[in-house]
């Protein structure tokens, strides 16, 4: 009864979209079958999988909806063994987002300290639950002025940090993944010449293997722990980026993923578009308003 009473009080934010039949909103398929599935479908897949990666959009209204959804539902079905890591915040901030979990810290100083995004009120539904429930959150990414400093001066130039600094970020030499993820990265950076070098796409797969590292840290601890990682979907597409860099380093992990766009044809897909490397898409309508 208490944790039904906290799951209600969490969700409050969403009683008006979820009153507005939120499902006429978005779409979720099975990429295999290219079949129509729902939330409860994907929780009832968690029981194989230990990892479930939302990529999202950021500014998309919907998928922040869903991303509650799904959490409130795995808080539910696994209680005391659910988990969230987020993009949102960077290693080094992880005392202060405990502190604020724990109740020991105003939000004011949280939201400060720890360095939310411009637009945390689209993820701060998630971390009010987690707090409600007790429920662990990792701060996954690198500190942002390690990724700074990468593209400008390359990988290298971590091994110049301390061994304070180095405790933020995996153990180096972080691994820079060719194959496909280059591939994708290239093409949406427009080629080499748009590159101006490789620090670009090291700086990427510090990201990545940060968030990567992050998650497989807290799974060795709690292996038993069912965790939602948030991310945007560049990360995590096709089982690329992130994902691929925690397998590296928890290669027994099991992992489902999820790939979330805003698309016109959200209710009739073009699924030349879509890879089945995703276990499912979520197609969201465009005409409902960014968050920013």
């Amino acid at each position: 009864m208490k944790f039904l009473i906290i799951l209600l009080v969490a969700s409050l934010p969403f009683f008006a979209f979820c009153q507005e039949n939120p499902s006429a909103h978005y779409k979720i398929y099975d990429t295999k079958n290219h079949k129509l599935v729902s939330v409860d479908d994907i929780i009832s897949n968690m029981d194989r999988a230990d990892i479930l990666f939302f990529g999202e959009e950021h500014n998309d209204s919907t998928c922040h909806v869903l991303e509650y959804l799904l959490f409130k539902k795995i808080a539910g079905k696994y209680q005391g063994k659910a988990a969230l890591s987020m993009e949102m915040f960077e290693t080094d901030c992880q005392t202060v987002l405990n502190e604020y979990l724990g109740g020991l810290i105003r939000e004011k100083n949280f939201v400060t300290e720890g360095r939310a995004w411009h637009n945390y009120k689209d993820y701060r539904p998630l971390i009010e639950l987690a707090k409600a429930a007790h429920i662990p959150v990792i701060a996954a990414n690198a500190p942002a002025r390690y990724v700074n400093m990468v593209n400008r001066m390359g990988l290298t130039s971590l091994q110049n940090l301390d061994a304070t600094a180095k405790t933020w970020l995996p153990p180096l030499p972080v691994d820079t993944a060719a194959g496909a993820y280059y591939d994708k990265f290239l093409a949406v950076m427009g080629g080499h010449d748009a590159m101006g070098g490789m620090q670009m796409y090291q700086a990427q797969n510090l990201w990545d293997a940060t968030m990567g590292w992050s998650i497989a840290h807290f799974f060795k601890k709690h292996p038993d722990d069912k965790i939602l990682q948030i991310n945007g979907g560049f990360h995590s597409e096709e089982k690329l980026g992130t994902a691929a860099q925690l397998i590296k380093y928890a290669p027994k992990v099991r992992i489902l993923n999820i790939a979330c766009f805003s698309d016109d044809g959200f209710d009739k897909p073009d699924w030349s578009k879509y890879s089945a490397k995703n276990d499912y898409i979520i197609l969201t309508d465009p005409v409902l308003a960014k968050t920013f």
